[in-house]
């Protein structure tokens, strides 16, 4: 029987420990905050705010909102950055992209302070990721899936794993913070022959290839963990559903994460544990 890795408990175990630092850190009179930086009203922009609000008033992280107009003008967007980033009580920006096509969203990426990137997406932070060091932070949904292994004592040590996509938001980064507890990485891609071949030898399977249901049981074999980090509409679009079929995965390989309740559900608990790290590295 398939052990399913629900994300509801991973995430509970990171509030309360966030919750913990935070009171500490109050204590020393220092109040984690995260910016939100939203330039107009994208409804998965706002939904995404929603979630990262309600994350923060559980464990006590301010939030402060700014939100610009989607014709903003370019210079005025650039402004409020740069004073984001020079303001010593912001702890974490959390700046929605794409952004409109009339701001240079790569200046945007390149001119956020790597420090305050808790969203992963700064140059300094990848280079923190590849190099295993605090500059910055990793892409959420990497560490999310990394947090799922270690909450459910999933050990990549020694472990053939296969990871399907090479993104800079999941696919590379996660293969990176793998390789650093010692698995034995393969990234598959558009360009990879005959994937199911190889996923099928490894012990664990991430799949972030933003493929609905692509991956069926000729990618799987028995005693597989597979941590299904894709989220949309099915072909039917009646239901949410990961890059893994799961109804052809349940029954053959031992663990799986759902979809939704899975990935999905821990990252904005690492978005907000990025703000309250944050706030930790100002008292050193």
């Amino acid at each position: 029987m398939t052990e399913i890795l629900k994300g509801a408990p991973v995430a509970a175990k990171l509030n309360e420990e966030m919750a913990a630092a935070v009171a500490e850190l109050k204590n020393k009179g220092i109040n984690p905050t995260l910016a939100i930086l939203r330039v107009g009203e994208r409804e998965d922009d706002l939904s995404y705010e929603r979630g990262a609000c309600k994350r923060c008033e559980q464990v006590g992280v301010t939030v402060l909102n700014v939100v610009l107009p989607a014709d903003v003008e370019e210079n005025e967007f650039f402004k409020v950055l740069d004073d984001l980033n020079n303001n010593d009580k912001v702890h974490g920006i959390l700046m929605f992209r794409p952004l409109p096509k009339h701001i240079d969203g790569e200046r945007a990426r390149k001119m956020l302070n790597p420090a305050k990137d808790v969203d992963g997406c700064t140059d300094g932070s990848l280079a923190g990721v590849f190099t295993n060091t605090d500059i910055g932070f990793p892409p959420c949904t990497a560490e999310a899936a990394m947090k799922i292994l270690e909450y459910y004592n999933i050990d990549p040590k020694g472990k053939n794993v296969t990871v399907i996509g090479r993104s800079l938001v999941i696919g590379r980064p996660v293969a990176m913070m793998l390789m650093h507890k010692n698995a034995t990485v393969t990234i598959c891609h558009t360009r990879t022959v005959d994937v199911p071949s190889i996923t099928r030898k490894a012990e664990i399977v991430i799949a972030a290839s933003g493929q609905m249901e692509s991956v069926n049981k000729e990618y799987l074999s028995e005693g597989q963990t597979v941590i299904d980090v894709g989220i949309g509409w099915n072909e039917d679009k009646q239901k949410l559903c990961g890059d893994v079929l799961f109804e052809e995965a349940d029954g053959l390989v031992e663990k799986i994460t759902p979809v939704p309740g899975g990935v999905g559900s821990v990252t904005t608990s690492v978005l907000v544990s990025h703000v309250v790290e944050a706030a930790k590295r100002c008292v050193k």
